[in-house]
């Protein structure tokens, strides 16, 4: 990618913050007074409420491979979630998942796999990675349950194959949860096959992501939410990445624009034997934003 692509995507990163913050006299009704209230709302996975999530990662690997342990990646991914309401507390979301890459060690593969020292890392960025989205439905029920059902996917648009499947992913979705007055607790879950491009491999990946809120007051909680992923066409031992992690987040209005500050860290204490993340640090930012409809 080249500087000029470089700089575009920051400008567009940013204007999607900025652009909509500065739109506060038309807020959405939904945005409550309250700090509390609108940190609990962005806590429901069926919130009625238009955010723009910036996800900043820093990921420490380790693994088999000689070198593994001196390998580290920062991202940012954007996400914005636009619900539209279709009454009864059912709510329809189209989120998209913007991946961007500024430093992801890749291992190289000679003709005998032979790996030397850390100098068989190549790092690539910064690139755009494969792009994700989901399209679903969710309910919200009267005893706090929360059902959410539909469709995910992926497609290769990473500008860099080593950052990407070259495939075109698709498959289900489905999310639990259940809202109390002290937080929320649930479970989303995912898998997806590959349905076209690159054909000389299989893709079929079950994942997804567990959460937990609990509400200290004062628009502060603890919070929680790893993904986790198992690859059923990796090589034994390579499978499964599962991350443990606990967080603390703090909702607060800058003007009248209502943000999320959350940071969570993620200890992986199950992961691919040959090389894959040790422990992961996400910072998030999230302005709440007047929905277009």
């Amino acid at each position: 990618m080249t500087k000029a692509e470089t700089r575009k995507i920051y400008r567009l990163l940013l204007a999607c913050v900025f652009i909509p913050a500065s739109l506060h006299a038309q807020e959405s009704e939904d945005v409550t007074s309250s700090v509390d209230d609108i940190a609990m709302e962005l806590s429901n996975p069926n919130s009625s409420l238009g955010s723009l999530s910036f996800n900043f990662d820093t990921i420490s690997y380790s693994g088999d491979l000689p070198g593994a342990s001196d390998q580290t990646a920062t991202k940012l991914s954007f996400q914005p979630a636009l619900p539209y309401s279709l009454g009864n507390g059912m709510n329809l979301f189209v989120r998209p998942q913007i991946p961007v890459v500024f430093d992801q060690p890749v291992p190289v593969v000679g003709d005998q796999a032979v790996f030397v020292n850390s100098q068989n890392f190549n790092s690539k960025g910064t690139e755009l990675g494969d792009i994700s989205f989901d399209a679903a439905i969710g309910k919200s029920m009267a005893n706090g349950v929360v059902l959410i059902g539909g469709v995910t996917g992926t497609l290769p648009t990473a500008t860099d194959d080593a950052l990407g499947l070259d495939q075109y992913l698709l498959g289900p979705e489905v999310a639990m949860a259940r809202m109390f007055d002290w937080g929320v607790v649930g479970i989303l879950v995912t898998h997806q096959w590959d349905i076209a491009g690159e054909d000389s491999f299989d893709t079929s990946i079950t994942g997804g992501q567990y959460f937990f809120t609990y509400n200290l007051g004062d628009g502060w909680q603890i919070s929680m939410s790893p993904t986790y992923s198992y690859n059923h066409n990796a090589a034994k031992g390579d499978e499964l990445t599962f991350p443990l992690g606990i967080g603390l987040a703090k909702t607060v209005k800058l003007g009248d624009t209502p943000w999320k500050f959350n940071v969570q860290y993620w200890d992986y204490v199950e992961k691919p034997d040959s090389f894959g993340p040790d422990w992961q640090v996400r910072f998030t930012v999230t302005p709440v934003v007047p929905l277009p409809w």
